[in-house]
């Protein structure tokens, strides 16, 4: 789930628990929306966690010698 899924699941999902108000039997639409917004709140941290570790200020360069190489040194 992208960043965008994640955001729009979130607003979706304050539509429903906040702004509609519709009575069904068998559903709590605000429930519903709770459980929306919970969701995409989810895959958005997860989703800028994934991201950060993309990130060019985390990168760390490393330097691999095998004994091999140590033998031409």
């Amino acid at each position: 789930m992208g960043i965008g899924v994640s955001i729009f699941l979130l607003a979706l999902g304050a539509i429903l628990a906040f702004a509609v108000e519709f009575d069904t039997s068998g559903i709590d639409i605000d429930t519903v929306g709770i459980i929306l917004m919970v969701v995409g709140a989810l895959g958005l941290m997860l989703s800028l966690l994934f991201w950060s570790s993309f990130s060019p200020y985390n990168r760390r360069e490393r330097t691999v010698v095998s004994e091999r190489d140590r033998e031409v040194l």
